[in-house]
């Protein structure tokens, strides 16, 4: 039996992320496990001229916004234990080292749901974590209903057949 101790949670705020939060949260409370919440951003494209420039160190390029999200977000149980990482990088390789740094036992992380041509030209950071995390991972997908259409942005109720 998988014994878990610490659980992982990368975020990007979308529905699917906090559905996934929520997950996170009652598998922390059941097993009595830590739970880090992890946000990775991007690291800034800078631009001079048409040209790629030097992005800022680190230091210099602030993310109050995300760290804003990132720390309202709280367990509705007062007994998990709740850990929030703010870190800028490529974002499946931050959440690979924060789970390897941490020993963590799963990853529980949400999906898009991308297909086709999207899924082909940008890939799925839950797809790479999934192939090369060192622990299980559990992805939650959103119910077929709550996923907003690729043609209108809009969301629909599903066919009935």
């Amino acid at each position: 039996m998988l014994t878990i101790k610490t659980i992982l949670h990368p975020t990007d705020y979308s529905e699917g992320a906090n559905q996934a939060f929520q997950l996170a949260c009652s598998l922390a409370r059941d097993h009595g496990a830590r739970l880090i919440v992890l946000h990775v951003s991007p690291p800034p494209a800078a631009t001079i001229g048409g040209m790629a420039a030097v992005p800022p160190l680190p230091d210099e390029h602030e993310h109050p916004a995300d760290l804003k999200k990132l720390l309202s977000m709280g367990s509705q149980f007062p007994t998990v234990a709740l850990e929030h990482r703010l870190i800028e990088g490529i974002p499946f390789e931050e959440i690979l080292r924060v789970a390897e740094e941490t020993s963590c036992d799963l990853i529980v992380m949400g999906t898009h749901g991308r297909t086709g041509l999207n899924r082909l030209v940008m890939g799925s950071v839950a797809e790479q974590v999934m192939r090369k995390a060192s622990c299980p991972v559990l992805t939650v997908k959103l119910p077929v209903a709550h996923q907003p259409c690729e043609a209108c942005s809009k969301t629909h109720e599903p066919a009935t057949v």
